[in-house]
């Protein structure tokens, strides 16, 4: 039992610092209760009530954890970095999955998803699926934090918008990376540019040009 007291005064000293740090004013009834909790916590635990105490120690550990996710702020550092990925996102399939589960590894994920004209534009063929839907189709994926239209005229404008610690890069994206980090330097934006080495390929198809030749093999032939 003395094991578990010591680690519950941990937890409650733990607590009690981060408490001291946080400071957003217009949660601090929510703050002010998870400080109460935490009270409660050392109140139960002096009295010899470790189970209660440990209650008490983890309701108030739940409420600032919501406080600082619903203000975009990492729980576990204080505050969590922003990652930008941007992208056409046409036909969904596991690749693109992929790229986003490992752009969340580094933080947040906020997505740019292309427009029509400039997907037509880059890729050289019309998208199958129009911006609207693509959005809402990457809105949904579990990686991503929050995701937008991008800009039709200036894609560093979309960078603007979130003013990301890390820019996040597929592999099939050629970007001169020196011209590209002057420019956001211009802008105000000191991003570090991260790179995803390879296209994963577990899957038979992890591009959407594989996805699409398919069906033209199964079902276009003359």
């Amino acid at each position: 039992m003395s094991s578990l007291r010591d680690r519950v005064i941990k937890y409650i000293n733990g607590m009690n610092d981060r408490l001291s740090k946080i400071n957003i004013p217009e949660y601090q009834k929510i703050i002010d209760l998870a400080r109460q909790y935490t009270e409660d916590a050392k109140y139960y635990l002096d009295k010899g009530d470790v189970d209660t105490a440990i209650v008490d120690i983890a309701y108030a550990e739940g409420l600032l954890d919501a406080v600082l996710i619903i203000n975009n702020k990492d729980p576990d550092s204080g505050i969590s970095k922003k990652v930008f990925v941007g992208g056409t996102f046409d036909i969904i399939h596991p690749g693109h999955i992929e790229f986003l589960r490992e752009a969340s590894r580094l933080g947040r994920v906020y997505v740019s998803v292309a427009r029509d004209k400039n997907s037509e534009k880059i890729k050289g063929r019309k998208p199958i699926n129009d911006e609207e839907q693509r959005l809402e189709v990457v809105k949904s994926i579990r990686y991503v934090y929050d995701a937008f239209l991008g800009d039709e005229k200036d894609f560093i404008k979309s960078v603007e918008r979130v003013k990301p610690d890390i820019i996040f890069l597929g592999p099939d994206q050629h970007v001169n990376i020196d011209e590209f980090k002057k420019e956001l330097e211009k802008r105000g934006i000191n991003a570090e540019i991260v790179k995803m080495p390879e296209r994963i390929n577990k899957w038979k198809h992890s591009s959407t040009t594989s996805i699409i030749n398919e069906i033209v093999s199964r079902y276009c032939k003359s």
